[in-house]
């Protein structure tokens, strides 16, 4: 154990997490999403929902402020101006690690290509339908 580090947070993502860049992206994806196929490194977090995922990453993870949107969900098919519960939970906790952020969503299948160009994918055991997030990651700056 280690101090102020999330225990869900394994040695296998922590270490995709320092690795990544600035730019490069990782998905947290719920269990129904087809991961192992996309392509990037994967990571199992079976039995661990979406959001307790995403809060521990964002302890840990700064989002780009670079760009005009850093944090991306799917969009639910048929009907895209309508925000599926989990979503809605997802913007609560980015809103808490970063207030100046804010989640977009990009079409289905849009977010599978970004996905398979992404640095990795976190695949929890989320069961509620749209429990998917991707994240682009930012810098540390020098005064905090």
């Amino acid at each position: 154990m280690l101090k102020l580090i999330p225990p869900i947070l394994g040695p296998d993502l922590l270490g995709i997490l320092r690795a990544m860049g600035h730019g490069d992206e990782i998905a947290i994806v719920d269990a129904n999403y087809p991961a192992d196929a996309a392509g990037p490194a994967l990571v199992r977090l079976d039995g661990i929902s979406a959001t307790d995922v995403l809060d521990a990453v964002l302890t840990l993870l700064p989002l780009d402020d670079f760009v005009d949107n850093a944090v991306f969900v799917m969009q639910t098919v048929g009907d895209a101006s309508k925000r599926e519960p989990v979503v809605e939970a997802f913007d609560t906790i980015v809103q808490q690690h970063e207030p100046k952020m804010s989640v977009a969503a990009l079409e289905r299948f849009a977010f599978y290509d970004r996905v398979k160009q992404g640095y990795a994918i976190v695949q929890t055991g989320e069961r509620r339908l749209y429990g998917n997030i991707l994240l682009k990651k930012g810098i540390i700056r020098p005064d905090g």
